[in-house]
């Protein structure tokens, strides 16, 4: 067995979308993953099913592992052969320890790739509204360690030099130290109104900035009770955060949403939420797979098999247009055997969805829903005409009826299943029981119900209480009459049955 190779990462500062495109990759590859507390755990949603996931802590106060016992930890994995990805927060160069790993590596003739993050004493400052450098105020920063002093009998910095030479000092891990920080500056010549801000928990939904000078910031730091990790910044660009702190003016800032859609759904949701300054959690408690059910794969065979005599296809979701050409795929159909029916599309997703395949619908109604269609079509329809209604498994039967009611022949056949899943299911558990997430999106009736039920399947004995105090949103009128059977409140309810519409109303727009 050959020997492996470690990738020692920088994930970047906090916001996932912030790493690098060669670290991404690294994380992709991965047989195993060491990481610790300060990279995002959403970047683990991009690993391999199969990948390993080893956690080293790494803790202000306690390490689960020391130093020492993860450099041989990445040795021992790679001489079994293992691709390894050490994820570490912010750059593994600065204040990381990659030098310590690399060398142990190196000694024992393991290849490995630095590969760079974005620091987070640049990366946080700057999402604070505090750019390092500012030709108004100075064109020299330094990064300085916060933790190394004074936990020795004697200090290695240069205070007097940095106090005289540098214009903008951040340091990293400081907070412990920061009254000996301030008092050793003030000591070396800065001058006691001298702008400090502290940053903490930067790029993250947690984000909170406290400001003051060298004078007063540590009682200000005590009085909030205002805790690590957080970055420190000296100097006059603080005086730029009040003007330039462009992330807390989003709509969404300081906000962790919940969402729980399939995660082949889910982007455009994430994306939105991201852009408004809030910070998406992925709990993808919907799984869409192909129909596994026989009786259910052979009513869909069966009806494609008799396309070219359906007088209506009625496509209700993305999903279905999806799922129905993947299966006209695999039997090798041709489309053009859907050329005497007529298209009807929910809503202009599903109608795009359709365009993207070279068909365009011919009906797309005012309103996007299943009511919404039937009113569309309603005067086109003739009894006797024959109806293809490709749906999910746990589509509404509200169509269906009403169709068969005015006197046409309904084929409702399954084209994708909803399949319960409780992937990194315990990091929310944990998020919820911390109080840490804000807002639960719910786009179907089956998330909601899903929800609960994979909470249960977790071990929450009573997943209801667990959700009390998170405000909850939703789509569509049928997903918020599940909500309320659950007894929960609803605070967010999308005026259309759109991602977009839901986002609005989230942020109040």
């Amino acid at each position: 067995m050959g020997k492996g190779r470690v990738y020692l990462v920088g994930a970047g500062p906090g916001d996932p979308k912030l790493i690098s495109v060669r670290g991404m990759e690294a994380i992709q590859k991965a047989d195993v993953i060491v990481y610790d507390r300060l990279a995002n755990p959403r970047l683990l949603k991009h690993r391999r099913p199969e990948a390993e996931l080893i956690f080293v802590g790494k803790l202000p106060d306690k390490h689960i592992l020391k130093q020492e016992e993860i450099n041989q930890l990445l040795v021992d994995l790679a001489l079994q052969g293992k691709i390894v990805t050490r994820l570490k927060g912010g750059d593994p160069s600065v204040f990381g320890r990659v030098g310590e790993e690399a060398e142990l590596l190196a000694d024992h003739d393991v290849t490995f790739d630095i590969i760079p993050g974005i620091t987070s004493s640049i990366a946080v400052p700057a999402y604070a509204g505090i750019p390092v450098t500012h030709r108004d105020f100075t064109s020299s920063f330094a990064i300085i360690t916060g933790h190394e002093y004074p936990n020795k009998t004697y200090s290695s910095l240069d205070w007097e030099h940095l106090a005289k030479a540098i214009g903008t000092m951040v340091f990293l891990m400081g907070v412990a130290n920061l009254e000996q920080i301030c008092r050793e500056l003030i000591r070396c010549g800065k001058p006691a109104d001298m702008p400090v801000a502290l940053v903490r928990w930067g790029t993250w939904a947690d984000q909170a900035t406290i400001t003051g000078t060298l004078g007063d910031i540590t009682e200000k730091v005590r009085a909030a009770d205002f805790k690590s990790p957080a970055v420190i910044i000296v100097g006059e660009v603080v005086k730029l955060r009040e003007k330039l702190a462009w992330v807390e003016k989003k709509p969404l800032f300081g906000r962790r949403i919940l969402v729980t859609r399939a995660r082949s759904q889910a982007s455009e949701l994430v994306d939105l939420i991201d852009d408004l300054g809030g910070e998406a959690v992925e709990f993808p408690v919907i799984r869409l797979q192909p129909p596994s059910r026989p009786e259910a794969l052979a009513a869909l065979d069966q009806a494609l098999d008799e396309l070219q005599q359906f007088d209506w296809i009625v496509l209700t979701s993305v999903n279905g247009v999806e799922f129905f050409f993947q299966r006209l795929r695999e039997k090798r159909i041709d489309v053009r055997k859907m050329g005497n029916a007529r298209i009807a599309a929910v809503g202009p997703k599903t109608a795009e969805a359709l365009a993207e395949r070279g068909i365009l619908a011919d009906v797309l109604p005012a309103r996007y829903h299943g009511e919404g269609i039937l009113e569309a079509i309603q005067a086109d329809l003739k009894a006797g005409q024959k109806v293809l209604l490709p749906t999910a498994d746990l589509a509404r039967d509200y169509l269906p009826v009403k169709l068969r009611e005015l006197g046409l022949e309904v084929a409702e056949v399954d084209v994708y299943e909803n399949v319960l899943t409780t992937d990194d299911g315990d990091e929310i558990i944990h998020l919820l029981q911390n109080q840490s997430i804000h807002i639960i999106t719910f786009t179907s009736s089956s998330t909601v119900t899903n929800l609960i039920e994979a909470l249960r399947k977790l071990g929450v004995e009573d997943p209801l209480s667990l959700l009390q105090g998170v405000e909850i949103a939703c789509i569509g009128p049928k997903t918020a009459e599940t909500v309320s059977q659950f007894g929960l409140p609803i605070t967010y309810l999308a005026e259309e049955a759109t991602v977009a519409s839901l986002v609005r109303s989230l942020s109040g727009q």
